[in-house]
């Protein structure tokens, strides 16, 4: 029988690389990839009854500047946010707003009928409300136990 000796820092060495590899995997989505892409916005979505209702922040962007294009399965958004102040030249300007282009697909938990869909801008919140398909509303599952 070999006996192998245990370096425990080996191991936490070893552990810190694969986490790299794995940090360094997930950072690298399609905004890290395209500069173009600065950011999505934020959403939410709430299912009722009859409709879902989702809510997208687009603080500061004009909406008729915002394209939204609604399917059964899914809802894409995609707008610009233009920088639009005159910097002179020997002043000093820092910002921390998001400028650019941004594109969005949200997949939806039901199928909804894209016809019927209605969009509200107020306040900087894109308000869609996505009314359900019929059969999707009555929908019955019956689950076996056991």
């Amino acid at each position: 029988m070999t006996l192998i000796r245990w370096e425990p820092y080996r191991e936490i060495e070893s552990l810190r690389r694969r986490f790299d590899r794995l940090l360094d995997g997930a950072l690298m989505t399609p905004l890290a990839i395209d500069p173009e892409l600065h950011h999505a916005p934020a959403a939410e979505l709430e299912e009722t009854a009859d409709a879902l209702l989702l809510r997208l922040e687009l603080p500061g962007i004009d909406p008729k500047t915002v394209d939204v294009e609604v399917t059964a399965e899914s809802v894409s958004i995609a707008g610009e946010r233009r920088f639009e102040k005159t910097v002179q030249e020997n002043s000093a300007f820092r910002t921390e707003f998001r400028y650019g282009k941004f594109q969005r697909v949200i997949p939806l938990p039901t199928r909804v009928q894209n016809a019927q869909a209605t969009a509200n801008y107020q306040n900087g919140i894109l308000e869609l409300r996505l009314p359900k398909v019929e059969e999707e509303k009555n929908k019955v599952v019956k689950l076996s136990i056991g």
